[in-house]
């Protein structure tokens, strides 16, 4: 049996290797690193496979959260409502441009933002949502869309985990996760499900008037060299990352599948163990599974994140603490009592290895070690 990885990008990296490193090698020739061919190239390649009107490359995921709030106009002091249990990059912008966070508790099955939660907490101060599709699946955008037209509220989706997945509407249609709301974003951080070799991100929207003040404000705010027509930043997509994931991006959805596949022997393995709550995969939305997330219900869930350290099985805890509770977010508006779930995830989640290389005998090894723990 082949080591553990968390994630195997080197395993990854020598399936694509020749078209990778022609690819690179075509941009290093070209000396065309700042918005070469390849950019403009993987920028319509993702607009066609998300089906989207526009996709404006970035810099990083939390940039294209960033910008993505700068080209709504949204002002100081606007609330904006977000969850609770997920990365700090969601709600890090939200405090750099002097916003202000409303963090909101999860739903036990899938980690995804709680409606009711999200409807208690809209005050006459509310400007935007920003649900996240957390581990690699849809939060409920339908009920945060009827919220957010009942109220006149923005949907920023924070789509960094679940790029690929399917959402489905009560009327059958489907759409890509991060398409729905006024404005979806992404990450290319290498261990994405779409991953770039460095740092990437990119930003959607079907609103030809957002779209073209999103691509003035990445870029200094230019439209036209040297003039300047709105407050922007520097936060550019390099072709070489490009070029990296033009050539990732057919091989998006059979990264997914090898994922679900790895995901579906995880949860067989684990269905008859009462210890063990394994992941739950929504009606309304197809899992990526960026995470594989399990919940140890018997109290020995950091036990056991040692004992698969100790026996070569790499794993995480996303996450050990609580946006509401970092030392950076913390805000006397919060009552421990409104986040009863997100408090029990920190104490009980725990991700294993999860990517497009696992192997039988590894996954075995995995579920064994586990089970034998847990009991």
């Amino acid at each position: 049996m082949k080591k553990i990885q968390m994630v195997d990008l080197p395993g990854q990296y020598k399936h694509i290797k020749e078209t990778v490193d022609a690819s690179i090698f075509e941009v290093l020739n070209s000396a065309a690193y700042i918005n070469g061919p390849y950019v403009k190239e993987f920028q319509a390649d993702l607009e066609k496979y998300l089906n989207v009107k526009h996709v404006i490359p970035c810099a990083n995921g939390t940039d294209a959260l960033q910008i993505a709030m700068m080209g709504l106009g949204l002002e100081q002091g606007d609330e904006v409502i977000t969850a609770d249990f997920t990365f700090a990059a969601t709600v890090e912008v939200i405090g750099l441009l002097k916003l202000t966070p409303v963090l909101v508790d999860v739903e036990a099955a899938t980690f995804n933002m709680d409606i009711a939660a999200l409807k208690k907490a809209i005050t006459p101060k509310t400007k935007a949502i920003v649900p996240v599709h957390l581990f690699g699946q849809c939060a409920n955008m339908e009920a945060v869309m009827e919220v957010a037209n009942e109220h006149n509220l923005f949907v920023i989706e924070d789509n960094a985990q679940a790029i690929g997945a399917d959402y489905k509407f009560s009327d059958g249609t489907t759409k890509k996760s991060g398409t729905i709301g006024n404005v979806g974003t992404t990450s290319f951080f290498p261990s994405k499900n779409l991953g770039c070799y460095g740092d990437g991100g990119a930003i959607f929207t079907n609103d030809d008037d957002l779209a073209h003040t999103l691509r003035g404000i990445v870029n200094h705010g230019m439209y036209k060299r040297y003039y300047h027509d709105v407050v922007g930043v520097n936060s550019r997509l390099d072709s070489i990352q490009a070029a990296v994931l033009k050539t990732k991006l057919p091989l998006l959805d059979g990264y997914c599948d090898a994922r679900r596949k790895a995901a579906d022997y995880y949860s067989t393995a684990f269905a008859s163990n009462s210890n063990i709550i394994t992941p739950v995969t929504s009606d309304f939305s197809t899992h990526v599974f960026h995470q594989y997330t399990l919940q140890i219900t018997n109290g020995k869930r950091n036990e056991l994140h040692q004992h698969l350290l100790d026996n070569n099985i790499p794993n995480a805890i996303y996450y050990p603490v609580p946006l509401h509770a970092q030392k950076a977010y913390k805000d006397e508006r919060y009552n421990e009592d409104d986040f009863t779930v997100t408090n029990q995830l920190i104490d009980t989640v725990i991700s294993l290895p999860m990517h497009t290389e696992l192997e039988e005998d590894q996954l075995e090894f995995i579920t064994k070690t586990i089970l034998q723990f847990v009991g």
